[in-house]
């Protein structure tokens, strides 16, 4: 197969992923785990996991030492990995394992200043090649992505951006123009953690941001943790993101393995809580 067909199949990948959830009349479960943690392998095996538990995007944290949308969980998850030692080539690593693995789609999640460093040619060309679907990005602006997108659209990459509840109506279109693959839509103003409730900032702002006129689906993160929250957020989002929760399971784990374990069931218990059946 060509570069090009691989570009285009990779593309697709995301896309054909969220219009099955939908045809199926659910919302599509996405999972976040940061690379690295525990252990790059230990990482690996719990995006297996989840997927194997009903997870159908995964989301790849590449750690960072300052994030400002992570909460202390997903915080003390990156802290692990980075005193472990990763590096964006583990990243990498993790995102080829678990997709060729599985053939989902596996987004990496991360700020722009490592992507700065490294390069955005050489780091688009190196998740395309380990099959990468794209990446979402929570603090690239939309009007300084123009060579990111540049890169990212030759390579087949979808670009996600994240639109909050402060997001004015002129700027949502200016996103949902630019971007590709899903909207990330913040539930609400502050840093990712498990909340007892969904905001009800949500439904407004996935409103607004199908008002813009975008055909992207409106996926909805930062607070989802259980079924029931999953099965309310499902009613009015194209997906779920869910990610503290698994990282807590794991932390709060006696081993990996058990780690591993939990967020395999805690994955079937948020499956079915999309499919209405929690």
């Amino acid at each position: 197969m060509s570069g090009a067909a691989l570009n285009s199949q990779r593309g697709r990948l995301l896309s054909d992923t969220l219009a099955a959830a939908k045809s199926e009349g659910r919302s599509a479960l996405i999972a976040y785990l940061p690379a690295g943690f525990p252990t790059v392998d230990g990482g690996i095996e719990a995006i297996k996991a989840v997927i194997d538990g009903g997870a159908d995007v995964v989301e790849v944290g590449l750690p960072h030492s300052d994030p400002v949308l992570d909460g202390p969980v997903i915080q003390t998850a990156d802290d692990i990995a980075l005193r472990g030692g990763v590096k964006i080539a583990d990243v990498m690593r993790t995102v080829r394992e678990a997709h060729a693995a599985t053939g989902k789609p596996i987004l990496v999640m991360t700020y722009w200043n490592p992507i700065d460093r490294y390069g955005v040619e050489r780091f688009t060309a190196e998740l395309a090649e380990a099959g990468g679907a794209g990446c979402i990005l929570p603090d690239l602006p939309v009007q300084e992505s123009a060579l990111w997108r540049e890169h990212a659209e030759k390579h087949g990459l979808a670009t996600v951006f994240v639109v909050a509840p402060s997001s004015k109506d002129q700027r949502l279109a200016q996103i949902t123009a630019a971007g590709s693959g899903f909207v990330y839509a913040a539930s609400l103003m502050g840093v990712t953690g498990t909340r007892t409730s969904v905001s009800n900032q949500a439904q407004d702002l996935v409103e607004r941001t199908r008002a813009t006129g975008t055909d992207l689906p409106v996926c909805v993160g930062l607070g989802v943790s259980n079924p029931a929250q999953a099965a309310e957020v499902a009613r009015f989002a194209d997906g779920v993101i869910v990610g503290s929760a698994f990282v807590k399971a794991m932390l709060d784990a006696p081993d990996d393995a058990a780690g591993v374990e939990a967020v395999r069931v805690l994955a079937g218990d948020l499956a079915k809580g999309v499919r209405g059946q929690a």
